[in-house]
């Protein structure tokens, strides 16, 4: 289902969910203060593109966790809604549950990428 799941979801949405992360990257980068937070949505877009046969694995301390609450105030609710949208419009039928899972699991990393890992299964 890897490589087919992914072609699949390139099509049929990951192409604009890995978009979003890139811009998010590209407006995050346009200040120094920014660049760690734009490495993190470039990290992540790789994700967003191919999402099958990978899994995220969190992690981090306090600095993470600061991290994610500037995060979370500037794009992380707006990009886990995008995502929570285009999985529950997968998730209507029952040959969608599976991207529905993936944009979930893209949704969930979208709120809270910091000290996140992505690792293949």
């Amino acid at each position: 289902m890897g490589t087919i799941g992914n072609i699949l979801w390139f099509i049929f949405g990951g192409f604009f969910s890995g978009l979003s992360w890139l811009v998010s990257g590209a407006l995050w980068c346009i200040t120094i203060i920014g660049i760690p937070y734009g490495k993190q949505c470039f990290k992540f877009a790789s994700l967003s593109f191919f999402p099958f046969g990978k899994e995220v694995q969190y992690g981090g301390g306090a600095v993470s966790m600061l991290a994610n609450v500037i995060w979370v105030v500037f794009f992380g609710v707006w990009m886990a809604l995008e995502n929570l949208i285009f999985g529950l419009l997968w998730c209507i039928t029952i040959i969608g549950i599976p991207f529905g899972k993936q944009f979930f699991k893209i949704a969930k990393l979208s709120l809270l990428p910091f000290g996140a890992e992505i690792v293949s299964k």
